[in-house]
């Protein structure tokens, strides 16, 4: 899946879930150093276990952050998946 993102620095992200547990992670953009370990770091989580971690951290003075934007992303995807 595809989510593009806003207020930061990272402009898309692309994941891949398998069942419920994140299989990959890529971030477009941003500063890759942290968005590499964010990746590595939520590979292999459930996905309500990452939206609990991640969602609502900020980036200095913005209202969002590249980890709440993924976390934003995860539930996009939780949302469409209950729809189908």
């Amino acid at each position: 899946m595809q989510y593009k993102t806003s207020g930061t620095c990272s402009k898309l992200i692309d994941f891949e879930i398998d069942g419920d547990t994140i299989t990959s992670v890529a971030f477009t953009g941003g500063c890759n150093g942290n968005l590499s370990g964010i990746s590595s770091l939520v590979r292999g989580m459930k996905v309500d276990d990452a939206i609990a971690k991640l969602k609502g951290i900020k980036c200095g003075m913005k209202e969002t952050s590249c980890p709440d934007q993924f976390a934003r992303a995860l539930e996009a995807y939780k949302s469409k998946s209950e729809n189908e």
